[in-house]
């Protein structure tokens, strides 16, 4: 199935390893977590691995999930935080996360085309439409998902129209004729839509490798159409097998029906790993990570994501379809909310199972727990089985899982075939073969 293909690996910055109670621990590094330096480190790993880029997710509100016993804070912007690490090092893609719904895309043509610069042609964009957060922006409530999508549309036409007003080829540099730039080629973009009016063009030419690659991270049926249409790589939520072959099959013939190539959107599902010598300690990081998590807590999640309350069952009753709410209600995330849907159908679990689900007790990430050689045989089974095209890692656990997966993981990656063992190019775009 695999043939010559080779995985797309990216980094999570976000402190995935100090969830629960592991950053209780002495050894922990916690009071690092607000130092640039401490993921300028990160970043050097991961660039002395050969990992195709970084990725940071990004919060534009603060949840009471946040606060507490949580190690978290929010979250810096994004943009700003890859600026300083672009400095640091040479290869290594830098995917940063801006939302659609609350930014006007002229600045954040200029903020992704400035950090493309920056880092020498390898900035990528995560585009988000944010599912929560509109309070801190206006008195209007959060738009319908219908309406989040459709202003994502325009707003990414903008930005990409914005990209090519000024492009690299107008810089002329013409000392003999005192030709600096061609101003022919910059062009105003005059787009009047339904909800932007922007005249161009940029302030900036465009860099000589070309447009930072567009990430997507929403994996709902309108979420799909958008991410088929315009994406080169999908971060995907996908707790199981199934649910990533069916995801990544269907995007495929999406993307066929608009006239693009299938190979050209990668799916790269979020990897929440928990790395150890023995399965034992494995499953006791695993443990540790979610001990935070109450009963009550779970609860609360649950009828957050799919609108289910199941606070008067026993643990051990079996959920059924005709159990499940109006699947048209208002929930935090469509994604999450399906994946549980088609869980519940299928497999008829109990209230227990339900709550231990990845998409109650984290963000519906594929869970893999043990040895280095039980997570690189689960990464092989959904390799070859067609479910992804790569991975997006975000160790568990403890800082032990992330050195085991540099150290360990990936080099045995390399030695089946599966993981480059050099960069071939210098640029994003070049290590995603655009």
């Amino acid at each position: 199935m695999t043939g010559n293909r080779q995985l797309c690996i990216g980094l999570s910055l976000n402190a995935t390893w100090m969830k629960g109670d592991g950053w209780r621990h002495p050894d922990s590094e916690v009071e690092k977590m607000g130092a640039i330096e401490y993921y300028i480190d990160l970043a050097k790993m991961a660039e002395n691995s050969r990992l195709d880029f970084l990725f940071r997710a990004d919060y534009l509100y603060v949840s009471p999930q946040m606060l507490g016993d949580s190690s978290n804070f929010g979250s810096p912007d994004p943009a700003l935080f890859f600026a300083a690490i672009a400095r640091e090092t040479e290869r290594i893609g830098l995917v940063t996360t801006i939302s659609t719904t609350f930014n006007p895309p002229y600045v954040v043509a200029r903020q992704l085309q400035s950090l493309h610069w920056l880092s020498n042609g390898r900035a990528g964009w995560n585009i988000v439409t944010s599912i929560e957060g509109a309070d801190n922006f206006s008195d209007s409530p959060m738009p319908s998902p219908e309406e989040r999508y459709a202003k994502a549309k325009e707003f990414t036409d903008v930005v990409c129209k914005l990209w090519e007003s000024f492009p690299n080829e107008a810089i002329v540099i013409d000392r003999q004729s005192g030709m600096f730039s061609d101003k022919d080629k910059v062009t105003a973009i005059n787009h009047s839509g339904e909800f932007f009016s922007v005249k161009g063009p940029l302030t900036l030419p465009a860099h000589r490798s070309g447009t930072p690659p567009l990430f997507q991270a929403g994996a709902s049926d309108i979420g799909r159409n958008f991410a088929s249409s315009v994406a080169d790589a999908i971060f995907a939520a996908m707790p199981d097998i199934e649910s990533g072959v069916e995801l990544r099959n269907d995007l495929r013939k999406r993307a066929a029906e608009q006239g693009r190539d299938p190979d050209a959107i990668r799916v790269l599902p979020g990897l929440y790993f928990f790395l150890a010598d023995t399965r034992e300690e494995a499953l006791e990081l695993h443990k540790t990570a979610h001990a935070n998590l109450s009963l009550e807590r779970r609860h609360a999640s649950l009828k957050s994501v799919l609108g289910l309350d199941l606070t008067g069952c026993t643990i051990d009753r079996r959920v059924t379809a005709d159990m499940l709410p109006d699947p048209n209600q208002a929930v935090r995330s469509r994604t999450h909310a399906e994946l549980l849907r088609r869980y519940i159908i299928k497999n008829q679990p109990t209230v227990k199972e339900i709550l231990d689900r990845p998409e109650v007790v984290g963000s519906a990430h594929w869970v893999s727990v043990g040895t280095v050689e039980d997570v690189l045989n689960d990464i092989i089974e959904r390799f070859e089985a067609g479910a992804m095209d790569g991975f997006i890692a975000l160790p568990g656990g403890s800082e032990q899982s992330m050195e085991l997966f540099f150290e360990k993981l990936v080099p045995k990656l390399v030695e089946r075939g599966l993981f480059r063992s050099e960069y071939t190019g210098c640029t994003f775009r070049e290590h995603l073969g655009i």
